[in-house]
């Protein structure tokens, strides 16, 4: 009995392992599969912006590519990363921090208006994933 329990310990740490290693993998090699939802007609605006500026690095349906992380992430829910945090990085820019895909420099010419018709187009997408309103702890 000690030895199935030992066997077993063993065996679900390096299923763990396992499983980890795969996230991380998954996560750092490209972009997440996204279910795609019916837009409002503010997110499809703010998806043309979106293709247009941000797609380049956060990938087409803000799924992630090998030079910007994926929008459609628990990261990114609006308990931790609210709307305010997507305006000051395109105005500011944002020191790498979650993921190692280095810093994001600010992008001036797009409005805040334009802003915030991308949040909406990203929390529609995040909504229809799963990806809600979850308190950020530290």
């Amino acid at each position: 009995m000690k030895m199935l329990k030992k066997w077993l310990s063993t065996t679900m740490v390096i299923a763990l392992i396992v499983a980890v290693v795969a996230i991380v993998t998954e996560l750092s090699n490209g972009p997440v599969k996204v279910k795609l939802p019916e837009l409002s007609t503010l997110a499809q605006r703010g998806k043309v912006v979106f293709d247009d500026r941000c797609a380049i690095c956060h990938g087409i349906n803000a799924a992630g590519t090998k030079q910007g992380p994926p929008l459609i992430h628990k990261t990114y829910n609006p308990g931790h990363h609210n709307n305010e945090s997507f305006s000051r990085a395109v105005k500011k820019g944002v020191v790498k921090h979650h993921w190692n895909f280095g810093n994001m420099a600010p992008i001036p010419d797009v409005s805040e208006r334009q802003v915030s018709l991308i949040v909406r187009y990203v929390r529609e997408l995040q909504e229809a994933n799963g990806i809600v309103y979850q308190k950020h702890v530290m």
